[in-house]
């Protein structure tokens, strides 16, 4: 298969699901060329030391992701008849505002249809931006089965997310800036869920450049694509679970998956963990806000993911659109990820001085606790024994394991190491 042989000529064989043409891409840089914000690229060598990486900052995009980009293209090249009737969407997120802020701009009504439990600042943001929002009962499939009702029933035109040519044109303007602005990468690694993104960047990137290699990264918890690609055909997932809720996506589209077929040289899975350590990494060192999506590609990256060593290479950071009311959830996960912080849990003989020898070992470590918390009550062996749950912040992964070796080297039972 062409996907794991990397075989370019392969995938130039002709598919007539593939209607895409070069041409189109350019065309759709000059239409957006009027509505979307310039991401220029930001040079972020402290994500992988052995490697050099360039972020592609699309969380600083208007509507806060690369979502506007196919959206408003694909409005631009309605009909008359069409843009009078309206669009509809279904989103719980940057497609809804992409679609939103494309339509309004260019005069047209949009009905955006959410799963009812959407947060909230979703909604409000999606309404502030000139869309009428149709709120329904059940998830994303029962949002999305309503907006293909109300289109029939009122003739509106249905914005898909990602499984458009028009839609994959706009997004993959990605591709030609990327070139344009960085001529010798050498390898781009973009976010991935029904793979309407690394469908337009791996089409223009392989049109232009054959060499440059082009990665993707979903989730473990929603790995539509890579389950397809693996088994060469569309496979729908029973269920998805993931923080990265911009590619949580159970299918990918018939499109996306002939095209990534062809010109992705391969798709990987990053963790909960090293997604949010990526989030955290890039508040941190890059001053940079992502979304669990956005950052899956530099956890890719970051954890050497894709072979990427001695490479020069592009991260797509898609978006920024974190709920804030999880951020502190995730820069803990993250910290912990990282070995910036840790939990140790240590059984103690449960008589004076002990918990004073505990602190006097991971003081002389360079340790900070931050959190002690003592249990006589427990289900330790010996009856007289206490268990101490401690919350240290470390240095790094290495100054975790210092830390656990300087206190079992004095004598004490560490039962876990969190």
């Amino acid at each position: 298969m062409c996907f794991q042989n990397n075989d370019y000529l392969c995938r130039k064989i002709v598919n007539q699901k593939i209607k895409l043409n070069i041409d189109n891409f350019y065309k759709a840089r000059y239409v957006l060329s009027k509505i979307i914000r310039r991401t220029d690229l930001v040079h972020a060598p402290k994500i992988n030391p052995e490697c050099d990486v360039y972020l592609k900052p699309e969380c600083l995009q208007k509507t806060g992701s690369f979502k506007i980009r196919g959206a408003y293209y694909k409005i631009s090249q309605l009909s008359e008849e069409e843009q009078k009737k309206g669009v509809i969407a279904c989103s719980a997120g940057n497609h809804a505002q992409g679609v939103a802020l494309g339509a309004t701009s260019m005069g047209i009504k949009s009905l955006i249809c959410l799963p009812e439990g959407a947060p909230i600042s979703k909604v409000e943001a999606t309404k502030k931006l000139g869309a009428e929002v149709c709120l329904v009962p059940g998830v994303y499939d029962d949002a999305f089965q309503k907006a293909l009702q109300l289109r029939d029933e009122h003739g509106y035109t249905f914005i898909h997310p990602f499984d458009d040519e028009n839609v994959i044109a706009g997004q993959g303007t990605i591709g030609l800036e990327l070139l344009d602005q960085l001529p010798d990468v050498e390898a781009v690694v973009v976010p991935v869920g029904g793979g309407g993104l690394i469908s337009g960047v791996a089409y223009a990137v392989k049109s232009l450049n054959p060499n440059v290699k082009v990665y993707g990264v979903q989730a473990s918890g929603a790995p539509s694509m890579v389950n397809s690609l693996h088994d060469h055909k569309q496979e729908k997932l029973a269920k998805v679970s993931t923080i990265a809720d911009g590619i949580a996506v159970k299918e990918p589209g018939s499109v996306t998956f002939d095209i990534c077929s062809r010109y992705v040289d391969d798709i990987v899975t990053v963790s909960e963990d090293e997604i949010c350590a990526a989030i955290l990494h890039l508040i941190e060192s890059e001053k940079m806000v992502a979304e669990g999506a956005g950052a899956a590609s530099v956890a890719a990256v970051m954890f050497n993911k894709v072979p990427v060593k001695g490479k020069k290479t592009i991260c797509v950071v898609s978006g920024g659109n974190i709920d804030v009311t999880i951020l502190s959830r995730v820069i803990n996960r993250g910290l912990a990820k990282s070995g910036r912080i840790c939990t140790l849990i240590i059984e103690l003989a449960d008589k004076p001085g002990q918990l004073l020898k505990v602190c006097q070992v991971i003081a002389a470590q360079g340790g900070n606790i931050v959190s002690v918390y003592h249990e006589r009550n427990n289900d330790s062996k010996k009856v007289t024994d206490c268990v101490l749950r401690l919350s240290v912040e470390t240095k790094n992964q290495e100054h975790v394991e210092s830390i656990t070796k300087a206190l079992t080297d004095n004598g004490l039972k560490i039962r876990e190491n969190i």
